[in-house]
């Protein structure tokens, strides 16, 4: 779980070790909902995939369909098909499941993730800016 928890502060490092311990510890508590892919060299994690089951996904036509929550390669092991072998893996997952398509997304500004998405085969369905607003207390 260490380098699990390792690899998803490179990909996510606003997120704090408590809150990746936490998800870590939905995704082993729900393998109905949720799995979880690796890539090693040696004893060593160099890559993972998290995915799930999700309801909806922007512009997919079916219910429900597999999502790529998160996917990271270390850097010196990206262009050799690491990435590639994990996104394969979670495809057939979600095919084994009965489903019959997949989904991701990616920050606006990560365009490697966009490469890296459109190089295996995805396509881009929809961007979206989010807002937020904070709530005065009512008297």
């Amino acid at each position: 779980m260490p380098q699990w928890a390792r690899l998803r502060k490179a990909l996510w490092p606003d997120c704090s070790v408590a809150d990746s311990e936490q998800d870590i510890t939905k995704f082993l508590s729900q393998p109905e909902r949720y799995e979880t892919f690796v890539a090693a060299d040696g004893n060593r994690l160099v890559g993972f995939l998290e995915a799930s089951l999700r309801n909806y996904a922007p512009k997919c036509k079916t219910s429900p369909v597999g999502f790529i929550e998160g996917w990271y390669v270390a850097p010196q092991y990206r262009r050799s098909g690491v990435g590639r072998a994990l996104v394969e893996a979670a495809e057939r997952w979600a095919a084994g499941k009965g489903w019959t398509e997949m989904a991701s997304d990616a920050l606006l500004e990560n365009t490697l993730s966009h490469r890296a998405h459109k190089a295996i085969g995805y396509d881009e369905v929809e961007r979206q800016v989010c807002f937020r607003k904070v709530l005065r207390a009512r008297k």
